[in-house]
């Protein structure tokens, strides 16, 4: 009994030193960093000697509210684009119990690494080729002019279109990569549940809605909250690629505009101001969502 606990306790301490280095990186890149926010209630210039650094109180955060009209210009675009990607959540789903139903290997493997492949492509590469796609002199509106069609289609100068348009290429570089933790939850699902549907008379879309689907829930709903507690992030790299003029009242969103903030126009104090706001409204969320779960579902991730 006593060698049995001591082996219980070797194999413990082997796998939390394993997880040790990673604890680190978190504490380092993810806790470290909430020491900075002391500077949203400064002064403070790039390069300025901390003897000069002025407290200035909650100056930074008065100075956003002022100018709540372009603060909430960028929560419309921000919170819109959250909630396309809310609405359109069940598709990679959708998609990794559609490849699950391809009964060929070679061509499931086939679809699956051509469907992830462009996760890793750079956004750069990305707004590269929707240039030489949708440009007035691009790909297909020469062919429009080809076929004698005298409209030009260009999305990324199309403002009425921006939200869609940037969710459409978001989808399309995430969605392959997105249904791999589904495709580990199918996989995981006990194939007798599969038998004892077949023995029950039900055909392939009956197994997939009685069998499939409810198998996936838990996987769907912690991933539902997490992208919920993350709605206030969009990211950056897509956005700041893609904004131009014509577009740029619909796609700044509030990543970029902490950039804006913060690096265009040197105001650290107030980026950070704004990097605190998003931080707790996205904990805030969160928990609200955890709780929501819990009453609603009777399961949480927290």
């Amino acid at each position: 009994m006593k060698s049995k606990k001591r082996k219980v306790d070797k194999e413990g301490k082997r796998l939390l030193l394993m997880a040790l280095p990673f604890v680190i990186l978190v504490i380092a890149f993810s806790y470290v960093p909430l020491f900075g926010w002391s500077y949203a209630f400064t002064n403070y210039r790039a390069g300025m000697p901390r003897e000069s650094i002025e407290f200035v109180g909650l100056k930074q955060f008065i100075a956003i509210w002022n100018n709540r009209r372009e603060l909430f210009r960028v929560l419309r675009n921000t919170f819109a684009l959250s909630l396309i990607g809310l609405v359109f959540s069940p598709l990679p789903m959708a998609f990794a119990i559609m490849l699950n139903e391809i009964k060929s290997q070679k061509i499931r493997k086939f679809v699956q690494t051509f469907t992830t492949l462009p996760n890793f492509i750079s956004w750069i590469v990305v707004f590269t080729l929707a240039f030489a796609m949708f440009s007035s002199d691009g790909m297909v509106n020469n062919v429009l002019r080809h076929f004698g069609s005298s409209s030009i289609v260009n999305p990324i100068g199309d403002s009425k279109h921006a939200w869609m348009f940037q969710w459409g290429l978001a989808t399309w570089k995430t969605l392959g990569w997105n249904a791999i933790i589904y495709m580990a939850s199918i996989a995981g699902i006990d194939q007798e549940l599969y038998d004892a549907a077949h023995v029950d008379g039900a055909n392939r879309w009956q197994s997939i809605l009685h069998v499939t689907i409810p198998g996936l829930y838990p996987t769907f709903f912690v991933l539902l909250l997490l992208q919920i507690s993350n709605i206030l992030s969009n990211g950056f790299d897509q956005y700041f690629i893609f904004y131009n003029p014509l577009t740029a009242d619909k796609i700044e969103v509030l990543d970029y505009y902490v950039y804006k903030i913060g690096v265009l126009t040197n105001n650290y104090p107030q980026s950070i101001a704004l990097g605190m706001f998003k931080t707790v409204v996205s904990v805030t969320l969160l928990f609200g969502a955890n709780a929501l779960s819990k009453k609603v579902r009777g399961n949480s991730i927290i």
